[in-house]
């Protein structure tokens, strides 16, 4: 039996959707909103009746009806550390989302979204590998100051999916290999997977790792606190230099990778050439600590999201760390194909659900 699914994918100002059969794509689309429209809600969570609208209308100009849906399946947004898998939206979840316990995403709103839809036609709702994702040894956790412990974020939905997908085009199983996996977008994690776990990632929300198109990365520490403390800048200032306004945002005025990369080209514009340069740079030096951390027993190297679609970016990466181990490249983010699949596998019992306590 083929099963229907619709997956709901939240951006900041955006909401990707898809309609899968099985294995095959019969739509996505790709809804905006204007930043005027965000604007007059004062929380992510109050916007979801809204978003819900806006889904509901692309999916009545298709003509399909909900009611061959076998399960809607949201993108996992901010809550408790929690393992890897396909979890059933609990009202216990819903509350949580509701009130932004855990911070304030996009992706909150994908759970809540596919509860209210789901329920109307009486299917399960799930969501995917939520950036919350906690697989980290113990010794990945430790920094230098008892106050401070690792936190988990990171983009565990694709990297898992690709981890996944380069096993069994290599005849191997996910829990069996040793990758490391770079997932390159607005925000960039890079991560080490190591029999189906990912033991080691850098947090790529909150300042950690290499810089990215709109996120700083990792910060001088010391720098960062006389710049807290001069009076200059408030505390949402300060987060926003770190998230959103941190990265090629910052360098080069810029959050866009392909306009970073034509100006390196045109050899006219050095300050371009040197971030641009840098990115690479930051990205391969975060690899090859990973690959120090698995003792250099790394079968693969993968590259994902969309940066991952410049061949510049590509070659120079490679070069950096091929000598590490083979590297393969799937770019793009692939997610609503992810949370498509893993909602089928649930809904048709080839893996069971976990409950979110």
């Amino acid at each position: 039996m083929l099963h229907t699914v619709l997956v709901i994918n939240p951006g900041s100002t955006s909401t990707k959707v898809g309609i899968f059969e099985g294995r095959n794509e019969l739509f996505t689309e790709n809804v905006t909103h204007t930043a005027q429209e965000i604007a007059v809600f004062p929380t992510i969570a109050s916007q979801y009746e809204f978003r819900e609208k806006h889904i509901r209308t692309a999916l009545e100009k298709r003509g399909f009806d909900l009611k061959k849906l076998s399960c809607v399946v949201g993108r996992g947004g901010l809550l408790k550390p929690i393992p890897s898998g396909v979890y059933s939206v609990s009202k216990e979840m819903k509350d949580e989302l509701l009130v932004a316990r855990f911070g304030e995403h996009a992706s909150n709103l994908g759970g809540l979204i596919a509860s209210a839809i789901a329920q109307e036609i009486g299917v399960p709702a799930y969501i995917v590998d939520p950036v919350v994702v906690d697989e980290l040894d113990d010794v990945a956790r430790i920094y230098g100051h008892k106050l401070f412990r690792k936190c988990s974020i990171f983009h565990a939905l694709n990297q898992k999916a690709v981890a996944r997908r380069w096993a069994a085009e290599n005849d191997r199983k996910y829990e069996d290999v040793t990758l490391i996996v770079a997932h390159m977008g607005g925000g960039v994690s890079v991560g080490l997977h190591k029999k189906g776990r990912v033991v080691d990632v850098n947090n790529a929300l909150n300042g950690e790792g290499p810089f990215s198109p709109e996120r700083a990365g990792t910060l001088p520490a010391g720098a960062l606190t006389k710049l807290c403390f001069s009076g200059q800048y408030s505390e949402k200032e300060i987060l926003k230099m770190i998230t959103g306004q941190g990265g090629m945002v910052s360098l080069v005025d810029t959050n866009d990778m392909r306009v970073l990369e034509a100006r390196h080209l045109s050899g006219k514009d050095p300050d371009a050439t040197l971030v641009y340069t840098a990115f690479i740079y930051n990205i391969g030096k975060a690899i090859g600590a990973l690959a120090a951390a698995a003792e250099g027993k790394v079968d693969g190297i993968v590259l994902t999201g969309g940066i991952a679609f410049g061949k510049q970016i590509q070659a120079g990466i490679t070069a950096m760390c091929g000598w590490i181990a083979p590297v393969a490249i799937y770019p793009g983010e692939g997610e609503l194909e992810a949370l498509a699949q893993a909602g089928i596998a649930a809904v048709s019992g080839e893996i069971t659900a976990q409950e979110y306590k």
